[in-house]
Parts: structure tokens; C-alpha cells; sequence
């Protein structure tokens, strides 16, 4: 993220579950990190381009997800290997919103 003009605070905690609990993250939707953005929330390896799209669209919903350790997001190591990123915390429930 730092890459692509965001600033990064990182706050390491013993116990992640709690902090995705308090941002609405549906746990069938976690993986490895949480981030807030501007009032929205970031789970796991959601590229910057997701990021900043959801900044200026500003969707009806809590946050994105790539839930799990989808194996080709940025920072991981298999790359070409499809994945999805999900929308949570809007009426209607979770769904794809964007595809890699």
C-alpha cells in the first residue's frame, strides 16, 4: 500500500479477532489483516486499485474483503491466480465486488 501513495500505520495486536469483530467484518470474511481507510474497512489483500475505487465511489456498504490467503493479491507469491474481492456490511448481504 505504502507503494502505491497510501500511508501505513501498522498496530501489531496479540489477538486479531477483536478488531475485526469491532469493524463489522463477517468472520467467514477474514484473513489476514484489517485495515480502516477513511471510515471504510480493508480485510486481507484487497489491492490499492480497490482501495482507491472505493474511495471515490463511496458504496453503501462497511468494506471489502479478500478473505482467506487468496494465493496472487498483491504481496503474495503465485501470481495469474484468480481471485475475488467481496463487499460486506450493505443491505442485501456480501457479495463479489470486484474480480482478479
Amino acid at each position: 500500500m505504502r507503494a502505491t501513495g497510501f500511508e501505513v500505520t501498522a498496530h501489531k495486536v496479540a489477538d486479531v479477532r477483536p478488531i475485526k469483530a469491532a469493524n463489522g467484518v463477517p468472520e467467514a470474511l477474514w484473513s489476514c489483516h484489517t485495515a480502516v481507510v477513511d471510515g471504510q474497512v480493508a480485510e486481507g489483500h484487497v489491492p490499492a486499485a480497490d482501495v482507491r475505487r472505493l474511495l471515490a465511489e463511496r458504496p453503501r456498504a462497511k468494506g471489502r474483503s479478500a478473505p482467506g490467503m487468496p494465493p496472487s493479491p498483491p504481496g503474495m507469491d503465485i501470481p495469474r491466480t484468480p481471485y475475488e474481492v467481496v463487499a460486506f456490511g450493505a443491505p442485501g448481504g456480501a457479495r463479489v465486488w470486484a474480480r482478479h
